[in-house]
C-alpha cells in the first residue's frame, strides 16, 4: 500500500497556520516556545498538563495569549480540531512531547487535544512534527527548580522509534533538529 502524498500549500487556505501543541514538559520548554514565537501565523494548543507547566516556567496564558491565538483541551472531542478539516492548518507540531504523548501519538491513541491534533493531521496528510523529549539513554533537564538527569526506559525509547515510522511524521530529538525541521517545512511552504 502506497502513502498519499502531503497535501500541497495550495490544498489550505490562503491564510493557513502552524499548530504549535505543547504537553506537559518542560524539557526544552523555553527554547521551543521561542522557535513558535519565530514562526509566522502559530496558534497553540495547550493540554491540560501543559496548562498546570507552562506557568512553573514564567509562561502564564495572558503571556502567551499576547502573541498566540491559544486553544485550551477543554472538550472531550477536541472540537478545535475541527478547523483542521477546514484547511486552516498546514502543519501540525508537538513540542515538546512527553513519553506519554509520544507513546500515545505512536499507538494512535487520541485523548488530549495535541494527541488528537496529531492524529487527525496524519489522516488528512498534513506533516506533523514533534520533538521527542527522552530520546537517549540519559537525558539532562531543568525542573522548574533544578537540573535533573533522566534515564529513560527502553519502552520509551521504542516508543519514538515507532513514532518515526508513522506516515506524515517527522520525529526530532534536539531543538537543532526542531529548527532544521522548521526551516525545511517553511521553505517547502515558500514561506522563508
Amino acid at each position: 500500500m502506497t502513502q498519499a502524498p502531503a497535501r500541497k500549500l495550495a490544498d489550505f487556505k490562503p491564510d493557513a497556520r502552524f499548530a504549535w501543541c505543547v504537553t506537559g514538559s518542560g524539557h526544552l520548554l523555553e527554547e521551543s516556545i521561542e522557535l513558535a514565537l519565530a514562526l509566522p501565523r502559530t496558534d497553540l494548543f495547550l493540554s491540560a498538563a501543559a496548562e498546570e507547566v507552562l506557568p512553573l516556567y514564567g509562561w502564564k496564558l495572558p503571556r502567551l495569549r499576547e502573541r498566540f491565538n491559544v486553544f485550551r483541551d477543554k472538550s472531550a472531542s477536541g472540537v478545535p480540531v475541527g478547523m483542521l478539516y477546514h484547511g486552516m492548518y498546514h502543519t501540525v507540531i508537538i513540542a515538546p512531547a512527553t513519553s506519554n504523548t509520544v507513546a500515545k501519538c505512536a499507538f494512535g491513541i487520541s485523548d488530549t487535544l495535541p494527541t488528537n491534533m496529531y492524529a487527525q493531521a496524519g489522516k488528512q496528510c498534513i506533516p506533523g512534527i514533534v520533538f521527542a523529549c527522552d530520546t537517549e539513554p540519559t537525558v539532562v533537564t531543568q525542573s522548574p527548580n533544578e537540573w535533573v538527569e533522566l534515564r529513560p526506559r527502553t519502552i520509551e525509547l521504542d516508543n519514538v522509534e515507532r513514532l518515526s515510522r508513522i506516515e506524515y511524521t517527522t520525529v526530532v530529538r534536539s531543538v537543532d533538529e526542531l529548527k532544521t525541521a522548521l526551516d525545511q517545512r517553511l521553505a517547502t511552504l515558500d514561506l522563508v
